[in-house]
């Protein structure tokens, strides 16, 4: 008899379960020798259901009691002397199944004349040896011409990005291993091994997870990938950090050929982040609106400054910012994670592009970051009630870190028939929202805490009536800071009119609470209004100036806002808002920029299209520019300016999913100029914190290993990673949230 070698493996046959078949005498092997055996000697090969032992043509080598097995070639396998005879250890029915090997997906069988068959690749229309007369070649060839790639339409598929099916090698183990089964996966696509490819990925992947550089050189890491690939070259960690870097330029490129783009200015806010080793790093972070008018906010750079708190530190970073990617004359306007002194911002305002940065106040130069801003009032308000903090703190960690005593907690909790429907947990102190919450549910459940000495005698230290009333005091404060700071984590991007709208109503709230009789509130209102003062002084008029772009609101929520904010006073700071709004449009309508920017901006004209259009009208740039010359001559000073017949137009319904962006986007045709001033106003962003950062309690801080980098890495690594996110480029859609993944597809691929 003979057998295909890749089909049937001797050294596996122990572990294929419980139906023999015996053949006596003597028995051919693959290579055309006997395989004799003495007497009455027989050869057992075992199978079950999930590993029969199928012909290439995918028969049954089992046959039914009364029936003779049938070979691909020759029909009835029989003994080399000629006689059919079966010794059947057990029993099965005849299965027709088709060929369970991965080849017969890519190659057919035909034959070729009557005692000769070959096997046609799908792809390529090559032909192998097959079959002659009772010989079979075999599927190794086969497999080889799949798997090694050398199929030349197979790998004009893969420059396609089509998927092909896996083929996974048979295992050449011992004979004490077990036969595996070779699955099909269409998300595991056959990939050629590319050592290249595989660098960028581990550089990505290194990026896009914060992992150390360092890790490809762990012990660990290098012995899982020796076992994944053996032909992939292990990386060093200077060789890792220069992929990192380069994978850091090429993303380089491909933003700032996207903020070039951009048709107005761009907004910066510098966030200063300590370290161990007493140096600081800026990071830069961009916020601008494109032709599309969509808001977009990238990491620029991370700059480290030797002497943080030099008066000079933040300029230099800003101007390298500037150089670095050619934005001299576009900077808008500066925020800043905390407030800065005088000589600082006199370093800065020379950097800002309009004319006169004195406009509005100069507070072009946003002083403070609403988000710091609010930690640092939460900040104090926890601890002005530092010490009863801490006695709710320890009865919430008695009950949350024993199950005993939980279940007596809880059980109490339903005798006495609470309502409440939160839980209890521990607060994170670098997060002041965590602490917030556990005054919250601890006061529902303030009940409970008091009796439940009654039904656990080890519980001795239940805070007392005066520390709950002073509990509800703290989170009334509190809640007015978490609801204005929870936006910053609702929305991507924060808009000025949201947080204007949060800042003047908690300060009416505050201003009203320092009448209160009881001395604690009275004290707490006024040490909270400072603070706001501070911060409505720095930052009020540029936030209503951007009120004032929405045609919701436009000047009439200012008037509204200033007259609860300063009462007699309100007339002269609501003129200060808008005298700066039409000194500031006025600048804009002297800009030397086209008359009809706005239909360049469309590509509703094409910059090569001269002379006739279609319809064979005159349309050279001459005759328009002097028509539109002559408009402005003749009738600037009869008809109103954009922004004043703006501010007399109705005001648009308050809908809630209003699109601030979009109405702009329809409305650039109608305020030309107008629209030009809105989009930098509205760029400007009020928080130097992400969304998940809004709550933290401490000055961030550079980690002990990114302060051993060297600082064009650390900036290569930041920057690369935020970008990616963004998907400015094809990474992040090439790793996604498991970079780990598609290392393992890059690097394991068929040897």
């Amino acid at each position: 008899m003979r057998m295909e070698t890749d089909l049937i493996r001797f050294p596996f046959l122990p572990g294929f379960g419980k139906m023999g078949i015996i053949f006596p005498d003597e028995m051919a092997t693959p290579d055309g020798t006997n395989m004799e055996s003495s007497g009455k000697d027989i050869m057992v090969i075992h199978h079950d259901e999930d590993h029969d032992l199928t012909t290439p043509n995918g028969e049954n080598m089992v046959a039914r009691e009364d029936e003779l097995m049938e070979t691909p070639d020759t029909g009835k396998l029989g003994s080399p002397d000629g006689h059919n005879e079966l010794a059947l250890v057990e029993v099965q029915p005849n299965k027709r199944r088709k060929k369970k090997s991965i080849v017969w997906e890519h190659f057919t069988i035909e034959s070729v004349s009557a005692d000769c068959r070959r096997a046609y690749c799908k792809q390529c229309k090559q032909s192998f040896a097959y079959s002659t007369g009772s010989k079979v070649a075999g599927t190794s060839h086969l497999k080889r011409h799949i798997a090694k790639g050398t199929c030349s339409a197979l790998l004009r598929g893969q420059d396609k990005n089509q998927m092909i099916s896996t083929y996974t090698p048979p295992s050449r183990g011992t004979v004490s291993e077990t036969p595996k089964r070779r699955y099909k996966t269409s998300s595991s696509p056959y990939v050629v091994f590319d050592q290249d490819r595989c660098r960028q990925d581990i550089a990505r992947m290194v990026i896009m997870h914060d992992y150390p550089l360092h890790m490809v050189e762990h012990p660990g890491f290098v012995s899982f990938v020796k076992n994944l690939q053996p032909r992939f070259n292990m990386v060093s960690f200077n060789t890792v950090q220069g992929d990192c870097v380069g994978t850091y330029l090429m993303e380089k490129q491909n933003l700032n050929k996207f903020i070039e783009a951009i048709p107005g200015r761009i907004c910066l806010t510098l966030d200063m982040w300590s370290s161990s080793r007493s140096v600081g790093y800026v990071f830069i972070m961009g916020s601008f609106i494109d032709s599309e008018w969509r808001l977009h906010r990238r990491v620029l750079n991370v700059v480290m400054e030797p002497y943080p708190e030099s008066t000079n530190a933040l300029s230099h970073a800003v101007a390298v910012c500037l150089s670095d990617w050619r934005l001299e004359g576009k900077l808008f306007s500066l925020t800043f994670n905390q407030r800065q002194n005088e000589a600082a911002l006199d370093n800065l305002r020379p950097l800002i592009a309009i004319k006169n940065p004195l406009i509005l106040n100069g507070q072009f130069l946003v002083g403070s970051c609403i988000a710091w801003t609010l930690s640092d009032i939460a900040k104090d308000v926890l601890e002005s009630g530092e010490n009863t903090i801490t006695k709710i703190r320890d009865s919430v960690k008695y009950v949350t870190t024993s199950d005993s005593h939980e279940e007596k907690f809880l059980e109490l909790k339903q005798q006495l028939q609470v309502p409440s429907e939160r839980n209890l947990f521990l607060d994170d102190q670098t997060q002041w929202n965590t602490t917030y919450h556990m005054l919250v549910a601890a006061s529902e459940m303030k009940e409970v805490f008091s009796c439940l000495d009654t039904s656990d005698p080890d519980y001795r230290e239940a805070p007392s009536l005066e520390d709950w009333k002073l509990v509800e005091i703290l989170c009334t404060y509190l809640k007015l800071l978490f609801d204005a700071a929870n936006i910053l984590t609702t929305t991507t991007h924060p808009s000025a009119i949201t947080v204007f709208h949060e800042v003047w109503r908690i300060h009416s709230e505050l201003a009203r609470a320092i009448t209160n009789e009881d001395p604690f509130i009275s004290s707490l209102s006024k040490m909270m209004l400072e603070k706001f003062d501070k911060y409505w002084k720095d930052c009020s008029i540029v936030l209503a100036a951007a009120v004032v772009m929405d045609p919701r609101f436009k000047m009439k929520l200012v008037e509204f806002s200033f007259t609860k904010v300063y009462g007699e006073e309100a007339p002269a700071y609501i003129k200060v808002v808008d005298d700066g709004i039409h000194e500031l449009f006025d600048e804009y309508v002297a800009l030397p920029l086209p008359l009809t920017p706005t239909y360049a901006e469309d590509g509703s004209v094409d910059g090569n299209m001269k002379g006739e259009d279609s319809q064979g009208n005159l349309l050279s740039d001459n005759g328009f520019t002097d028509f539109d010359v002559y408009i402005m001559e003749t009738t600037s000073q009869q008809m109103k300016s954009e922004l004043d017949r703006y501010l007399e137009d109705s005001l648009l319904p308050r809908v809630q999913d209003f699109d601030l962006l979009g109405w702009w986007k329809l409305n650039k045709f109608k305020y030309p100029t107008l629209s030009k001033m809105a989009r930098d106003i509205l760029s400007i962003p009020v928080s130097t914190l992400p969304p998940d950062s809004v709550f933290i309690t401490r000055r961030k801080k550079m980690d002990q290993y990114r302060s051993s980098l060297r600082p064009e890495t650390v900036e290569a690594m930041i920057c690369s990673k935020d970008w990616m996110q963004c998907g400015l480029s094809e990474v992040s859609n090439a790793l996604g949230a498991v970079g780990w993944v598609h290392l393992v597809q890059a690097i394991a691929v068929i040897d």
